[in-house]
């Protein structure tokens, strides 16, 4: 099943999430490999592509686990969790409607 991670960063965390980024890739680039990554992205706290010293909000992913608990524990083992640029992480079952 599809899984929405959306995750909240701490404020002031942007030092740490360009410290932190390509490990956070390289989680995110196993799950393409395997053909369970629907989409993934930041969340910038301003509107731009490119926030700059702005920073990012945040993080949201859709990809395939085999349960809730599997999702939970992998968005929990983010490195970006771990180094404390997420404050919160929320993940709930999602249902892809369209594209079909």
């Amino acid at each position: 099943m599809l899984y929405v991670i959306i995750a909240d960063d701490h404020p002031d965390s942007l030092a740490k999430r360009r410290a932190t980024r390509a490990a956070h890739l390289a989680r995110l680039q196993q799950l393409q490999a395997e053909g369970r990554l629907v989409l993934a992205g930041p969340r910038p706290n301003v509107d731009s592509n490119d926030p700059g010293d702005a920073g990012f909000c945040g993080s949201l992913i859709i990809a395939e686990f085999a349960d809730l608990a599997s999702a939970q524990s992998w968005a929990e083992e983010d490195p970006f969790f771990a180094a404390g640029v997420y404050a919160r992480v929320t993940v709930n079952p999602f249902i892809k409607a369209l594209p079909a």
